[in-house]
C-alpha cells in the first residue's frame, strides 16, 4: 500500500487496513529464515518479547492519542537522563576544566539545552513516519551512507552503556566500602538493564514511567545533605583566553551529551499516531531533556566545587566519581548509603533506551543482520558494553572527556544535513515528497552522494577544530594555554555551507 507524507499538513494519505494484533506476529513476516522463524515466534510469544524489529509501524497499528501518551514523552526523557552519569558530567567543569561554579553551571545548563534542541527535533519524525530514527536517516543521508551513521550510533549507545555500568558499579562499591568490587557492581547494573531492555518497548516505557520518582527524591535529598559544602565563590583558573577556551570546551561537552540522543530520539515514538502534534512532541521532549540535565549537572557542579573546601570530598573524588557522590550523603549515615544504592541503580533508566536502540541499529546494517531477532542483538549489546566497562572502569573521566565530544561531532553534522534537506528542499523548494513506505528500497531512496560528501567535509572541519588528548587541531591550539574544542562548531559550519550546493547538483544529475 503506497503512503505519502504531506509535509505541509503533517499527515499520511493511505487506504484503511484492518488493525492487526500487535502482540502476535506471523512467523512468515519475521525477518528470520526457515524453521528458526517458527521457534523464534514461539520464544517471543512465550516470554512476551517485542516481536517487531525495524519494520515500519503502519498508521493502522498505532496507539490512540491521549493526554497520558503525550505526558509520557516528557517523562521518558526526564527519567532517562535524571541519572548519575549526567551528574558525573557536571563534575568535569570544576575538576577538569578548572571553571568556577558560575561558569560551570552556565555552560552545563545552556550547553545541554542546545543539544536537547537537536534531539527534540529528531523525535518528531517518529510519529510522522512510523520508522526508527536511523531508518528516517535513509531519506536524508541515502540508503547506503546512512549505515555509516548506524555504525557511529552503535558506538554512542554502547559507549553510554559502558559509562552507565562503570558509574553504577563505582557507587555500589563505595556503598559497600569495598566489600562489593566495582566489577561486581558493573555486572549488577548490566544484568538489570538487560532484563528490561530485552522485553522491548512496552516494558521499558512502563519502567521509565515510574523510575524517575525514587531517583528524583534521592537527588533532592542529596541537595539537602551536600549543598552546605558547595563552594560557589571560587574563581575560574587561568588567563582570560584560557578560561574562554575551557568554557567553550565544557559547553561543547555538555552539548554533546544531550545531542547524542538525537540518532535514537524517534525510536520511542513510532507507535504514536500520525496526527500527533509536532510542536507538542518537540516541546515535551525538550522539557524532559532540559529539566533532567539541568538538575543533575548542577548537582554535579556543586559536588565538584565542594572538593576544594571539604578534604573528605577531595579524598573521595580521588577514589572515583561514585565515591564522591556517596560522600555527599555522608551526613545521613546508613540512610545515605541506601540513597546511594538508589542513585546507582538509577543509571539503569539511562541504559535501557540505549540498549534497545543499539539492537535495532545492528539490524539496520544489512538485510542479513535484520534476520537476527532484536532480543539476540540486545544480548550482544549488553555483553559488549559490560566487557568494555570492566576494562575501562579506572579511566572514567578520560572516557567522558574524549568519547562524548567525538560523538557530538558526527551527530551535529548529521543534524544539519537533515535540517537543511527538510527546510530547503522539502518545505521551500518542494523538490520531492516523503513516501515512508519505501524505507527498505535503495532504488527509490536518495542516492546520498551529496549528504555523504558534506558529512565528510564536516568531519574535516571538526578535525581542524578538535581538542582531545590524542589530537589537537591547528585551530584549537590557538585559544589559550589548553586550547578549545571547536570541533562541533566547525563541523556544522563546513557542512552547512557545502550541503545545499552539493544537493542541488545531486538532484540535477541523479534526480533523487
Amino acid at each position: 500500500m503506497k503512503k505519502l507524507y504531506d509535509l505541509e499538513k503533517g499527515n499520511v494519505h493511505d487506504v484503511p487496513s484492518p488493525s492487526p494484533d500487535l502482540s502476535v506476529v506471523n512467523p512468515e513476516t519475521l525477518s528470520v529464515p526457515g524453521k528458526f522463524a517458527t521457534w523464534n515466534s514461539k520464544i517471543e510469544s512465550f516470554a512476551g518479547l517485542e516481536a517487531r524489529g525495524i519494520e515500519r509501524v503502519l498508521p493502522s497499528e498505532r496507539q490512540k492519542a491521549s493526554t497520558s501518551a503525550y505526558l509520557q514523552m516528557a517523562l521518558l526523557w526526564f527519567s532517562t537522563n535524571v541519572t548519575a552519569n549526567n551528574l558525573t558530567l557536571g563534575l568535569l567543569g570544576p575538576l577538569v576544566y578548572e571553571l568556577s561554579f558560575l561558569d560551570s553551571a552556565l555552560c552545563a545548563v545552556f550547553g545541554s539545552f542546545v543539544g536537547s534542541i537537536g534531539a527534540s527535533y529528531m523525535s518528531i519524525w517518529g510519529p510522522q513516519s512510523g520508522n526508527r530514527t536511523m531508518i528516517v536517516a535513509r531519506y536524508f543521508m541515502g540508503y547506503h551512507p546512512s549505515k555509516l551513521c548506524c555504525l557511529l550510533n552503535i558506538v554512542i549507545l554502547l559507549g553510554y552503556g559502558m559509562i552507565d555500568c562503570v558509574i553504577g558499579g563505582q557507587i555500589l562499591s563505595a556503598v559497600g566500602n569495598g566489600s562489593i568490587s566495582t566489577a561486581v557492581g558493573i555486572v549488577i547494573v548490566a544484568v538489570i538493564s538487560w532484563i528490561v531492555a530485552v522485553f522491548g518497548m512496552s516494558v521499558f516505557h512502563f519502567y521509565e514511567r515510574w523510575a524517575f520518582i525514587p531517583q528524583t527524591l534521592v537527588l533532592f535529598i542529596l541537595i539537602g545533605s551536600a549543598a552546605p559544602n558547595f563552594d560557589t565563590t571560587f574563581p575560574s583558573t587561568g588567563s582570560p583566553q584560557t578560561i574562554a577556551g575551557n568554557r567553550l570546551s565544557f559547553f561543547s561537552l555538555c552539548l554533546s551529551a544531550s545531542i547524542s540522543w538525537a540518532p535514537a530520539a524517534a525510536d520511542f515514538y513510532v507507535y504514536y499516531p500520525v496526527t500527533t502534534s509536532r510542536p507538542l512532541t518537540f516541546t515535551l521532549t525538550l522539557l524532559g531533556f532540559t529539566l533532567s540535565f539541568s538538575l543533575v549537572t548542577l548537582i554535579g557542579v556543586g559536588l565538584a566545587s565542594g572538593t576544594l573546601t571539604t578534604p573528605s570530598w577531595a579524598t573521595a573524588s580521588a577514589t572515583s566519581s561514585g565515591a564522591l557522590i556517596l560522600a555527599g550523603y555522608s551526613t545521613l549515615g546508613g540512610f545515605g548509603k541506601f540513597c546511594g544504592v538508589i542513585v546507582a541503580l538509577g543509571v539503569i533508566a539511562n541504559n535501557i533506551p540505549g540498549t534497545y536502540s543499539a539492537a535495532l541499529n545492528f539490524q539496520m546494517l544489512s538485510p542479513y543482520m535484520e534476520r537476527i531477532p532484536r532480543y539476540l542483538w540486545t544480548c550482544l549489546c549488553v555483553v559488549i558494553y559490560t566487557a568494555c566497562a570492566l576494562g575501562g572502569r579506572n579511566h572514567l573521566y578520560t572516557i567522558f572527556q574524549n568519547f562524548l565530544p567525538l560523538m557530538g561531532y558526527w551527530v551535529a553534522i548529521f543534524l544539519i544535513i537533515v535540517l537543511e534537506e527538510h527546510v530547503f528542499f522539502l518545505l521551500i523548494l518542494r523538490s520531492r515528497t516523503l513516501d515512508w513506505s519505501i524505507w527498505a528500497d535503495p532504488r527509490q531512496l536518495p542516492v546520498g552522494v551529496a549528504a555523504l560528501t558534506a558529512f565528510l567535509i564536516g568531519w574535516a572541519g571538526a578535525i581542524v577544530g578538535m581538542d582531545q588528548v590524542y589530537y589537537v587541531g591547528p585551530l584549537a591550539k590557538l585559544v589559550g594555554d589548553n586550547g578549545a574544542d571547536m570541533g562541533v562548531w566547525l563541523g556544522v559550519g563546513f557542512t552547512a555551507l557545502s550541503f545545499p550546493l552539493l544537493r542541488c547538483l545531486e538532484l540535477r544529475f541523479l534526480g533523487r
